[in-house]
C-alpha cells in the first residue's frame, strides 16, 4: 500500500453504544485512541447504504476525473444533478467528501466542486463497547 493513500477509518457502533462512548469522551474519561474511527454507522445496513457501489464508483469519478462543479459528473454518472447533489450531501454529512464553493465569478449560485477526502476505507466493526 502507497503512502499517498487516504485511509478513512470507520466504525459500526448502535446509536445507544455510541452515545455512551461520546458522553465518555467528552467527560474525559475515555481518550479515543489515534487509530480509533471518526467516521460512524449505527449499521451495517447504514454503512452500506452510503457505501454502495454505485456511491464507491461515484468516489472513483471525483478521484480520477477531478469534476469542477457536480454538473459535470452528470454525464459521467448518468444521474441527475439534484440526484447526485442529495447523495453527495450524505457523502460529505458523513465525511467522505467535501462540496468546496468555486471561487469563479459567475451569475447565480456558485458551483460545488466535489472533492473525495479518502480514497480507501478501513471498517472497524466492534462486538462489544468498551
Amino acid at each position: 500500500m502507497s503512502a499517498q493513500h487516504k485511509i478513512a477509518i470507520v466504525g459500526v457502533m448502535s446509536l445507544d453504544d455510541f452515545k455512551k462512548h461520546t458522553i465518555a469522551i467528552a467527560k474525559g474519561d475515555y481518550k479515543p485512541k489515534k487509530d480509533e474511527p471518526k467516521i460512524w454507522f449505527s449499521s451495517i445496513k447504514s454503512l452500506a447504504h452510503v457505501l454502495s457501489e454505485e456511491n464507491r464508483h461515484l468516489l472513483k469519478l471525483i478521484i480520477e476525473q477531478k469534476p469542477q462543479s457536480v454538473s459535470e459528473l452528470e454525464p459521467l454518472t448518468g444521474r441527475k444533478a439534484n440526484n447526485l447533489l442529495r447523495t453527495l450531501r450524505t457523502m460529505e454529512n458523513y465525511g467522505f467528501v467535501r462540496l468546496n464553493k468555486s471561487t469563479e465569478k459567475r451569475q447565480g449560485r456558485s458551483p460545488l466542486i466535489p472533492q473525495a477526502l479518502y480514497d480507501m476505507v478501513d471498517i472497524k466493526l466492534n462486538f462489544c463497547f468498551a
